[in-house]
């Protein structure tokens, strides 16, 4: 290529015509104007030679040791901060950084930057609950559920096929202040146990919950008659949201004659309706438009007659994995 533009060059040839002519022989984009009018300079001033110059430079060993250093002390460095740094050019560290086998990821989003004390207790009940699935599985026991919006519009977000420089179609995201419903769902390893979608505009207190958990317990008697025999008590687990811990709650729930399985704060991936329940509603309500909350709840008991008792099942064998991947992460968050 080099060749070529000093080969336009002896022709007299701008800089501009000489990209003309490449680009009709070799493509668009295979040589940019700029770099054209840098070898014209060069030319101008009688230097021929086409190679590159030697540079001088410390042996690569020692140029990806400090780069790995200069990593350690902020991982968040761009590439061009890096090569200001160690005084190379971007592309170079770009070069060095695939080599040594690294990757860029944008950081995740987490529900909530946690303190000490929250490792730690996210730690000791991780290693509490495993250590009681080991010495004799409870998992069978567990009634888990939470609460979600379900909105009344769910645009969905396509991916598309198009020529290179064609805009995708554009798609307005979902408006938080539209119309919705609460959803509130209650589940085991065997399926669904009882849900509530309340009317637009209410949301859940401790009143309501109580009377939530006073119906869940008549479904549970109703559907497993199992559970509460020879001692074999519910083993409720919630998050930490105020209807759950009021006073009324913990009085129902010592009535009921449950045990609440503990969970730490700010940890919604160690409860597992999040995953994979409403995940996978979210998924299904993409795309989908209601008027009413008719329409809202077939869909939803549509969703719900669309899962086998494998799906649900999968779900509750999660817990000993997520428990295991806080111990291994320090309490942090991890992961999915």
């Amino acid at each position: 290529m080099r060749q070529y533009i000093l080969f336009m060059f002896n022709l007299g040839k701008k800089a501009s015509q000489a990209k003309d002519e490449i680009y009709q022989a070799y493509g668009t984009g295979s040589v940019g104007l700029t770099t054209i009018k840098e070898w014209y300079a060069k030319f101008k001033k009688g230097e021929f030679n086409l190679e590159d110059q030697p540079r001088s430079g410390r042996p690569k060993e020692m140029e990806d040791e400090e780069l790995l250093v200069l990593l350690e002390e902020d991982d968040g460095q761009s590439t061009r901060e890096l090569a200001k740094r160690v005084n190379v050019n971007q592309s170079t560290v770009l070069r060095r950084l695939k080599a040594l086998g690294k990757v860029q990821k944008a950081t995740r989003w987490v529900p909530h930057a946690l303190s000490s004390r929250n490792k730690d207790d996210r730690m000791n009940i991780a290693m509490a609950h495993l250590t009681r699935h080991r010495r004799k599985s409870f998992l069978w026991r567990i009634v888990t559920g939470d609460e979600k919006w379900v909105y009344y519009d769910n645009p969905e977000r396509k991916r598309q096929w198009v020529d290179p420089g064609t805009p995708s179609t554009s798609t307005p995201k979902r408006n938080i202040h539209g119309k919705k419903v609460l959803l509130c769902m209650w589940w085991d390893m065997k399926g669904l146990l009882y849900y509530e979608l309340l009317d637009p505009g209410q949301t859940v207190t401790a009143q309501r919950y109580c009377d939530q958990l006073s119906k869940l317990n008549e479904k549970i008697s109703e559907l497993r008659k199992y559970v509460g025999h020879s001692g074999r008590k519910v083993i409720l687990l919630h998050d930490n949201a105020r209807p759950h811990v009021a006073s009324a709650t913990k009085n129902m729930i010592l009535a009921l004659g449950w045990e609440v399985l503990p969970h730490p704060p700010y940890s919604p991936h160690l409860a597992p309706t999040d995953f994979p329940i409403f995940r996978s509603l979210q998924h299904y309500l993409a795309g989908q438009h209601f008027k009413t909350r008719d329409e809202v709840k077939k869909c939803i008991d549509d969703f719900i007659d669309s899962k086998d008792e494998d799906f649900f099942t999968k779900g509750i064998y999660l817990f000993p994995q997520r428990w295991q991947k806080t111990i291994d992460a320090n309490g942090e968050y991890f992961e999915d």
